[in-house]
């Protein structure tokens, strides 16, 4: 059995990926399983997915940039008319012979090329989709799917023959955090409740920003890891020294340039409140592991998918969502103390979380692909 996953090649893509062939393993246990993954260049893809002994080749993408100034409308000719040509064209040879059984688009600008190709070899195309509101290069990809799993009920533009609600999958082991594990990991000192603060697999430099302003009166309050992104960190750890100029109070605050995922799910344990961005990935996570959760969408995500993300999220009141516009640092912390002195709105909002939450998305679709090719 041979499958071939392709996703433009963020965490938001990738991720998921890893939780779906991780459950493929626990339902097939042959040995004629094989896995690849087709897609543009990216290093942070290409750590996460060798380590699952998943096969990479890379191709060339392009993508059609939504700003109309000259260097972007060059820059889409350029992408249409040669780049994603030439990697559709990369993407035949390649899946010829790999010859899979099955392709799993992951969505985004890198699917396409692979998908293009895949039809071209008449390969039957799966794909998932992760925000409310689907980047054009789903809308595009939908038209070949035979099935499109959705992560949230109300997503637009697809077929609602072709839709199947299951969540977005998730690793399942980031849900086996242990506290104790994560007092002695992070050196804890459950003095205070403890906020987690993810600004996604590259770091938030706006959220960084604002807590470093506040930091000084957030750590009178509260403990904090902080996951700051690699490209921030020895500026935000130098930065919150100076912000905090307390030898005691530097205790509470434990800033990581990136949480990987046995350290991530200790972090999960520990947390009373997650701040995070908007990411479906983020979401679905937060929800499985029944976290209240303060929410601060991307502004400049395509399509505006964080801001809906978001929204869709709070609308069973798991969270709240502070849009970046109304994102200054005193609201912040005004909206943090407000929400801790009402602990039974706490509550309220880690059972919703929980009810949000699809934690058997990945064992769906991993359920599903292996019916349809062992039927």
């Amino acid at each position: 059995m041979k499958i071939l996953f392709t996703g433009g090649g963020t965490g938001g893509h990738v991720v998921p990926i890893i939780a779906i062939v991780r459950e493929i393993r626990k339902i097939y246990q042959k040995e004629d399983l094989q896995f690849f993954y087709l897609g543009p260049k990216d290093n942070f893809s290409k750590v996460l997915l060798s380590q699952e002994n998943i096969k990479i080749k890379n191709v060339l993408a392009g993508k059609i940039r939504r700003y109309s100034d000259w260097k972007n409308i060059l820059q889409n000719v350029l992408d249409v008319c040669f780049k994603i040509p030439a990697g559709v064209i990369q993407s035949f040879f390649y899946i010829f012979f790999m010859a899979p059984d099955i392709v799993f688009s992951k969505g985004g600008f890198g699917s396409i090329p692979p998908i293009i190709a895949s039809k071209a070899l008449f390969l039957p195309v799966i794909l998932h989709e992760s925000d409310v509101t689907p980047g054009m290069a789903n809308r595009f990809i939908s038209r070949f799917a035979l099935e499109i799993f959705v992560s949230f009920p109300k997503t637009k533009y697809f077929s609602l023959k072709k839709m199947v609600l299951v969540g977005n999958p998730i690793r399942r082991e980031v849900l086996e955090g242990s506290a104790e594990e994560a007092k002695n990991f992070f050196k804890l000192t459950s003095e205070k409740p403890v906020v987690l603060i993810l600004g996604g697999s590259q770091g938030a430099q706006r959220i960084n920003d604002k807590i470093l302003e506040i930091l000084s009166d957030l750590i009178q309050d509260f403990e904090i890891i902080h996951q700051t992104g690699e490209k921030n960190f020895e500026t935000v750890k130098a930065e919150a020294k100076v912000m905090i100029n307390n030898k005691d109070l530097e205790k509470l605050y434990h800033p990581f340039l990136f949480l990987k995922e046995p350290d991530l799910r200790k972090a999960y344990a520990a947390a009373d409140m997650i701040i995070s961005r908007a990411g479906s990935g983020s979401i679905f996570e937060i929800a499985a592991v029944g976290k209240p959760a303060i929410l601060i969408p991307l502004a400049e995500s395509a399509q505006n998918h964080q801001v809906e993300n978001a929204y869709a999220f709070v609308e069973k009141g798991a969270g709240i969502v502070i849009e970046e516009a109304n994102f200054t640092s005193r609201f912040f912390l005004q909206r943090i103390k407000q929400l801790f002195s009402q602990p039974e709105k706490l509550t309220e909002m880690r059972e919703k979380s929980k009810e949000f939450a699809k934690p058997q998305a990945g064992r769906i679709i991993a359920n599903y692909l292996v019916e349809y090719l062992t039927k």
